[in-house]
């Protein structure tokens, strides 16, 4: 008899989504997390309609801004504004404060939550998945879903690889009362220097996180774009409360998602959109898909559904990216108009797919100029 009908590596929105969604099935469920919430992580922690959709049944999300009016420049230039009139376009949290809430609607569905826990070793053997803990204690479950980031145990065991890398650094900056007023309510995306590059600005209440994240290798050249970055907008001198870094893998078409009776999500997985480096609604869906799968016991349902709803998103990203690597001006000159804002808007809302949305008309000419 194992101990867990599921055990989860990783406590993280994947693992949570995984852990809530097992738990409440009627699953023993139990999570492993090395660190304690709340904790802080890299993101810049704006909520797309998909990551809305996913968790507002099960938390109230802890939003310190929403966002109606986005800014655009490219590397500084060319600078337009759109207001969204509707809904917001984005809901900014904190990660610290987001992650928790998922932690504790977790333990409300039932599930066990270890934290200051870290898993060394995953092995499998007799229909069981046994984890072995920091302080030698092993732990057996039926099945395992590993959601402990691309650099995790669980992604070297599933043999998950990953076709595109990017360094993301981000610094988050207190603000006056002034600057809270200036920024409230809206976001700046600076098409950057590099190709595929971008730079952010989200309000977060007293905070702004500024970011800037670009292709693996090119380093100095990254951190250059963010110092510049902050330059422009009159923020230097300002001592940050977080200046960290981390980097962004996605995963090889056709890459792994499951060996034996270990899954994979979130970024373990490499599931995240290529072009904006969104990750947290691709963590929260693919943690209920691998929750719901392991609960039920048809972990083959997992891959199908990880296929048929977040992968042709990955693809679309893919060739967006591509088009927006070759041509930025273009792109931005795009973006500028009317389809190419609306398209923005209804992804941002997830009233829309990428997947669909290149699939348009205007969209598919606009990436045949874009080459």
């Amino acid at each position: 008899m194992t101990e867990w009908d599921v055990a989860i590596i990783g406590g993280g929105p994947a693992g949570l989504s995984a852990a809530y969604e097992s738990a409440s099935r009627g699953a023993r469920t139990l999570v492993l997390e090395k660190a304690t919430h709340p904790r802080y992580k890299t993101c810049g922690g704006g909520l797309i309609g998909h990551s809305i959709a996913a968790v507002q049944d099960r938390i109230a999300i802890p939003s310190d801004d929403r966002i109606e009016r986005a800014e655009f420049t490219h590397d500084g230039r060319s600078p337009f504004t759109r207001v969204s009139r509707h809904r917001p376009l984005l809901t900014m949290v904190r990660r610290p404060e987001f992650d928790d809430a998922l932690r504790q609607a977790a333990e409300e569905a039932g599930a066990v939550v270890r934290q200051a826990t870290a898993a060394k070793a995953v092995e499998q053997g007799g229909g069981e998945v046994r984890i072995r803990l920091a302080d030698g204690e092993e732990i057996t479950a039926a099945a395992a879903i590993g959601a402990d980031g691309s650099s995790g145990i669980t992604a070297r065991q599933v043999g998950v690889e990953y076709g595109q890398v990017d360094l993301g650094l981000e610094v988050e900056l207190p603000i006056d009362a002034a600057r809270q007023e200036q920024w409230r309510g809206r976001l700046l995306i600076d098409w950057g220097p590099l190709p595929g590059s971008y730079a952010w600005v989200f309000p977060k209440g007293d905070l702004l996180t500024v970011g800037v994240i670009a292709a693996r290798g090119e380093g100095e050249r990254t951190k250059a774009y963010l110092r510049a970055f902050v330059e422009r907008l009159g923020l230097q001198g300002i001592e940050p409360v977080h200046d960290s870094g981390h980097l962004t893998r996605c995963r090889t078409p056709g890459s792994p998602l499951r060996k034996g009776n270990l899954l994979v999500a979130g970024d373990a997985a490499g599931l995240l959109e290529p072009w904006t480096r969104e990750g947290i609604s691709f963590a929260t869906r693919s943690g209920a898909l691998a929750g719901a799968a392991a609960a039920d016991g048809d972990l083959l349902r997992y891959e199908r559904d990880v296929n048929a709803t977040l992968v042709p998103t990955m693809r679309a990203g893919a060739r967006l990216l591509a088009a927006f690597s070759r041509r930025p001006a273009l792109f931005h000159t795009i973006l500028r108009t009317p389809p190419g804002w609306r398209m923005f808007e209804r992804f941002c809302r997830g009233e829309t797919s990428f997947e669909g949305t290149v699939e348009r008309f205007p969209v598919r000419q606009a990436l045949r100029l874009l080459g």
